[in-house]
Order: C-alpha cells, then structure tokens, then sequence
C-alpha cells in the first residue's frame, strides 16, 4: 500500500481518492475548498491544507484539476505559490489524471523530470459513476516502468488501464474519447427527437438499439436522462466544451480534418453560450429539441 497525495477532490476526483482508501492506501487529500477535504476525511483518509502538506511524505501524487494552467500551477507553481515539484521527496511518482491539452502535459513532464519527479498523464472516462464505482477506463502516457509502478494504484479507480504511449498520449488518447463521446450524444439526441417525433415508444426503441450495432455505454449511461429530461450535471456541458478545445487546437496541430466534430463542438459552444454550461452534457437534447421547434 503506498502512502498517496491527492489533490482535486471534486466530482470525480473526490471519488477516486475514496476507492483508493477503501483499498487500503494512506489518502492524504488537499482541494482549496475545505468541505471536499472533510468529505474525503469523512470516508478515512487525512486532510492537508496546502499542496506542500498533501504532497511533503508522499510516495505517490495525483493530481485531478480542472484545465492545463491549473495543472501547470499546481505542479510547477507559479503567482507566488509553491507547486508539487516544490515539495517533492526523492522518488515521488506524479500522476496528472487531469484532461488537460497534450502539449502541455508533455512540457509539465519535462519539467518535472528535470527536477527528478517521474510523471504519467493518464486522464479518465467513465463520468461520475465510473469514479464512484471505481470503473473509469485510464489511458496512461509515460514511462512503462513507471506505468507498471503505478498500476496498483490505478486499479483501485479504474477497470481498464492501458499503457497507450509516450508522455502526453494519455492526453491525446482522452481527446479521441471526448470527441466520440460528444459525437454519441448529438447523434442519441437526435435519434431521440426522432422517435417522439413519430410517435414512437421510445423506452422499447432505446432498449433494441442499446443491442445492436448502435449500442454503446453513452446509450447505456445517458439515454435514460435524456428521456427522462433530467440533466443534473455528471458531467457538465461546461468541461466537455473546454475538452472539445483541446481536441481542435491538437487536431489543427496535427493537420487533421474534424468536420463532424467540428459541428459537434459549435452545438456545445452554444449551450455554453446561452448559459447551459451547469447542465450534464446529455442536456444536447434541449438543443436538439428546440432546433426542430419541438420544445415547449
């Protein structure tokens, strides 16, 4: 069992750091909002109360922040705080399960290393229910060595762990997922709009489909929202919009044509836009609705 800092306590990260408790390691738990820390005590992991504290006697660091300034912040420091590699004892592994862009992990990792700080990126899928019920599929990019030393740890929050590559291709891997994943949603959504549209009941419709070629989990894990009209965020518009970014800019980078993906992105964008950043991505819906003059 490895002694583990872990700082993000949000939505998803504060269920992650929960299951690697309730696997036995010693979870030392830093967020700038106080109650997510008491949360994580709450459930037999320790408090800190700044990333030094959280990071001082750990053999292992994970971080899950919301974007890549704040995991350059956090990690390197910067505006007159001190970051992870400030504090970092000799061995420390560093794991950013962050979605950040890729470009920005491969430069935080260079620079941890030429601080002698080992660093995987290795971002998430699966929502909230996949950190809470410790199945979320880890892409990870770095170091094999490093990846096989992580591996324990990572097991205890995940269900599929993959060594996809060199630094920042767990990155670039989480932007392929998101740019599926937002694409599965329009098209749900869309398909949704079109079988009320035609009277069609759509609980049975949705059940036949979620078996056969056009399965899928964002079928399984957000079809029934999405009928129900219930858009409580497990994932917000707001940061799939901002993933959506990152998959733009690295698609732009590398020459390579999005086009579905681009119309994707401008949807979202608008909800954004309007306001609707608060709601789970699955709230595509509303937009898909009201395009078709069937929203009352």
């Amino acid at each position: 069992m490895s002694t583990i800092g872990f700082i993000g306590l949000g939505v998803m990260g504060g269920h992650m750091a929960a299951n690697l408790v309730a696997a036995g390691h010693d979870v030392v738990g830093y967020n700038r909002s106080p109650a997510k820390v008491e949360a994580l005590v709450g459930k037999g992991g320790r408090g800190a109360s700044s990333v030094a504290e959280a990071v001082r006697d750990a053999e292992v660091v994970i971080t899950v922040l919301p974007d890549s300034a704040d995991v350059r912040g956090v990690v390197v420091g910067g505006d007159g705080e001190d970051g992870v590699l400030d504090h970092a004892p000799d061995g420390l592994l560093l794991v950013d399960m962050s979605t950040i862009r890729p470009d920005v992990s491969r430069e935080v990792a260079e620079v941890a290393a030429a601080r002698g700080v080992a660093m995987l990126d290795a971002p998430v899928s699966g929502g909230e229910a996949g950190a809470e019920e410790g199945t979320l599929s880890i892409m990870v990019g770095g170091d094999a060595a490093d990846v096989e030393r992580a591996r324990p740890v990572l097991e205890a929050m995940g269900k599929t762990v993959v060594h996809v590559g060199p630094a920042g291709a767990g990155q670039t891997v989480k932007a392929a997922n998101q740019l599926i994943v937002a694409g599965n949603l329009q098209l749900l959504a869309e398909a949704i709009v079109f079988l009320e549209a035609h009277g069609v009941e759509t609980g049975p419709a949705v059940e036949v489909l979620a078996g056969g070629l056009a399965g899928s989990t964002v079928i399984d894990r957000k079809a029934s929202s999405m009928l129900a009209r219930e858009f409580e965020p497990g994932f917000r518009l707001s940061l799939h919009h901002k993933d959506l970014g990152i998959v733009a800019d690295a698609a732009r980078e590398a020459g390579v044509v999005i086009p579905l993906g681009a119309a994707v992105t401008q949807l979202v964008a608008s909800m954004v836009a309007r306001g609707d950043g608060g709601l789970d991505h699955s709230g595509l819906l509303r937009l898909v609705e009201e395009l078709s003059g069937r929203r009352t």
